[in-house]
């Protein structure tokens, strides 16, 4: 079965023509270079951030700009769409073919063994959806029928406030674009959203049960899984009824069983309900397992906190989608995190390895991406901007590496190698599959073991001729020298001969991680 790979790449980012302008990479780049790399990292779904056409400044043949007051940066963001049933022109090389572009990514990527996934944006559109021109004219676009004379009404697909106009929070006079009466925004209730809210976006009303907008939607989605999309990564899931998310993966999985839903959710109390109840296959560890490894990383909390993690979440386990970056998230190696990208391997260690979740590596991340330029609306904040066009340089990197083998400096080369390494390492049975004993409460006094610093655990799969490995992750500034006890129980757990307690001397470098045959 082997364990779920998912690489997400905005594909803006991944500019194989450096002269173009706007600087943006298109569908014919993930070319057969670029994909057989993925696949030589071990990746099983590449997430193509930013594929669905969205609102932007720059404007095409057909599809023509958005109001630079409802845009954030000059590109724009992924999230405010604009046509559901369409791509980013920008994307294409020709663009009255992009979806013909986009269709032939497709099947390139399949061809190399990897599925597809793209974002599905369910809770907010742009500002401007539907005045750019739609590509499909025989479906009702959102909003299309609504009763625009009252606040909420059942079958209306946005929330009005008759009788007001839209107030953005720009600078006075700055604002070019008018709205009435304004609608509700996306994650806020007012026709005068603040600066920090996404006044870009209008809000979708979910909640009639199941009226026009749920089949809307449930059309979007049956339309994109048509073309050959293996999956979606569900945006902000918890500002929609979970009993829309239902009702949708029962009716997609009933004609496409083998798509995927990936939920953005930030609860923890609601893992359950969404992988039991609303039918994802996976779930954002991000306020579990991803925040605790970031409290250890940056000197704070205890690597106890780790166990406790793993034991709420029991059976949900396996359900669980782990990482150390994405685009919401700033960059390991910025300022603002681990500061160096060789200090990733403690952390890519216990989230990796620890268990049969999936997991997602960031582009760039690889060989060390720092996110630490100023690019535009989002500016310098540890973040690869989504907002604006921009080339990280690493990109460029792994561009020329995929295709010639070349184009790293030795640091890179250097990450890339422990990288790959610890990615094979986690395809194998053992850890993909196998079993996880956490060795922390029998090693609290064992010599050289620091249980706030240090997180040890032992992968196998049941049997006595399995193979079976200890980790231990050190995320200590220092050399970790230990003396780690493995019980007799832990042995019988595996399904061991022999179950005498074990002693297991080991020597790791700080923020690293040892994997070791026993």
């Amino acid at each position: 079965m082997g364990k779920t790979l998912i690489y997400q790449l905005l594909l803006r980012h991944w500019n194989k023509a450096s002269q173009r302008i706007p600087a943006t990479g298109r569908f014919p780049d993930i070319d057969d270079g670029a994909l057989e790399y993925f696949r030589g990292l071990g990746v099983t779904h590449l997430w193509l951030t930013g594929v669905i056409r969205h609102a932007t400044t720059v404007p095409y043949p057909s599809c023509p700009a958005s109001d630079p007051s409802v845009v954030k940066g000059a590109a724009g963001s992924p999230y405010a769409i604009v046509d559901y049933y369409d791509v980013n022109p920008y994307l294409a090389e020709n663009v009255e073919e992009r979806m013909a572009e986009f269709e032939q990514l497709l099947r390139r990527a399949e061809d190399h063994g990897i599925k597809v996934l793209i974002d599905f944006v369910p809770n907010h559109v742009s500002r401007d959806y539907g005045k750019a021109g739609l590509v499909r004219k025989d479906v009702v676009p959102l909003g299309g029928e609504d009763d625009v004379t009252v606040h909420w009404k059942s079958g209306n697909d946005f929330y009005y406030y008759p009788g007001e106009s839209l107030r953005l929070p720009l600078k006075d006079g700055s604002q070019t674009y008018s709205e009435y009466p304004a609608k509700a925004s996306g994650n806020c209730f007012s026709p005068s959203p603040g600066v920090n809210d996404w006044y870009e976006t209008v809000r979708i009303n979910y909640c009639d049960f199941h009226t026009s907008t749920w089949d809307k939607m449930y059309d979007i989605v049956r339309y994109w899984c048509g073309k050959g999309v293996g999956g979606f990564r569900c945006d902000m899931v918890e500002m929609v009824p979970w009993q829309f998310f239902k009702w949708l993966t029962g009716k997609i999985k009933a004609e496409f069983p083998d798509v995927v839903f990936i939920a953005e959710v930030y609860s923890v109390d609601l893992y359950r309900r969404y992988l039991e109840e609303a039918g994802f296959d996976l779930l954002y560890d991000k306020s579990g397992f991803y925040d605790t490894i970031r409290e250890l990383v940056e000197g704070r909390g205890s690597a106890r906190k780790l166990t406790r993690c793993w034991q709420f979440l029991g059976d949900l386990q396996p359900g669980m989608l782990n990482f150390l970056e994405n685009h919401d998230e700033q960059r390991f190696a910025s300022d603002f995190f681990g500061r160096d990208a060789r200090r990733t391997f403690a952390a890519l260690g216990a989230s990796l390895l620890f268990n049969t979740s999936s997991f997602m590596v960031y582009s760039g991340e690889e060989i060390g991406e720092r996110g630490m330029d100023a690019e535009g609306f989002s500016g310098l904040d540890g973040r690869t901007s989504i907002f604006d066009w921009c080339s990280p340089a690493s990109e460029g990197s792994l561009i020329e590496y995929s295709h010639s083998g070349k184009g790293l400096d030795e640091v890179q080369e250097s990450l890339l190698a422990r990288w790959k390494e610890m990615l094979a390492l986690s395809g194998r049975k053992a850890f993909a599959e196998g079993l996880t004993y956490d060795l922390g409460w029998c090693n609290e006094s064992s010599a050289g073991f620091d249980p706030d610093r240090h997180f040890a655990f032992l992968r196998g799969q049941k049997g006595p001729s399995e193979d079976l490995y200890l980790v231990f992750c050190n995320f200590s500034s220092e050399t970790a020298t230990a003396e780690i006890r493995i019980p007799e129980h832990a042995l019988r757990f595996f399904g061991k001969e022999k179950t005498e307690t074990l002693l297991r001397s080991i020597s790791v470098n700080p923020d690293d991680c040892l994997v070791v045959r026993i």
